[in-house]
């Protein structure tokens, strides 16, 4: 009898075993599948970036006749993106409504043609610098303002957040012009070309591209500045990788030679 027991405790012992073996082999099976799917998902989702831009500010960005969404600093982060292996989702909202999207995390990050400053490097981090901009007066075509000592008591227009309204600002004392600012290029050319304004001042670049496709205005002799440096920006402790990212794809396309192709493409 006792053995008889004794061999019924043996096989209850077994099949507790084994029912312990098979819960324990589910679990771990189960865990991996969770472990591939997390995997999984992470390299999906860790590829595709969205980068804010302005919507008119050529040569930098702009819509061309042919309806595409095109200029330097598009085709910029195209190339950097093919270059790195990523891919990005370029949303054209309005210098002031980029920002803001970086800043509030709807956008991974910016660029159009932003200049950098220590007043924006307190919210964002930036790129190193990829174009030097210098910043020049236009006037409408046939003024008589020739100098900023022609602008005294008069009102000049520049665009928001740029380095022409920068500059303008810290010689309208001196000169003793007021500024008037605006969201977009294309605004604030009419305004002056409308003698609602007497003078604008912009980034050297985008002047000469406007002025080349008939803007209406004229660039008074000597009247160009040493301005400041364009940069790719992510808010301030965020997307590092993007950032390291974007450096190293520019640094890429300047030794091959895409980079001065797609600057040439819109200046020459």
């Amino acid at each position: 009898m006792k053995k008889k027991l004794l061999s019924l405790s043996l096989v209850a012992v077994m099949a507790l075993g084994v029912l312990a073996g098979c819960s324990s082999s589910g679990s771990t099976e189960k865990e991996g599948e969770k472990q591939e799917t997390e995997g999984e998902g992470t390299e999906a989702t860790g590829e595709k970036y969205i980068i804010a831009t302005d919507t008119v500010f050529p040569p930098f960005e702009f819509t061309n006749e042919e309806g595409n969404f095109v200029g330097i600093d598009v085709d910029i982060i195209n190339a950097i993106a093919e270059d790195q292996g990523i891919e990005v989702e370029i949303q054209s909202l309005g210098f002031d409504a980029a920002l803001l999207a970086v800043q509030s995390g709807q956008a991974d990050g910016v660029i159009a043609g932003m200049s950098i400053t220590d007043e924006r490097k307190q919210t964002f981090d930036f790129s190193e610098p990829y174009f030097d901009a210098d910043v020049t007066m236009a006037v409408a075509a046939g003024s008589e303002i020739k100098s900023y000592e022609d602008l005294a008591g008069k009102t000049v227009a520049v665009k928001t957040a740029t380095n022409g309204a920068a500059y303008a600002k810290s010689i309208a004392d001196e000169y003793g012009f007021t500024v008037v600012e605006f969201k977009d290029s294309p605004t604030m050319y009419q305004d002056v070309i409308a003698g609602n304004t007497a003078a604008c001042f912009e980034d050297y670049p985008v002047m000469a591209y406007n002025i080349q496709q008939g803007a209406g205005l004229e660039m008074p002799e000597g009247m160009t500045a040493a301005g400041t440096q364009y940069g790719f920006a992510v808010a301030k402790g965020q997307n590092a990788e993007l950032l390291e990212k974007f450096n190293a794809g520019l640094a890429n396309i300047i030794e091959n030679g895409k980079f001065q192709e797609i600057v040439d493409t819109y200046t020459k």
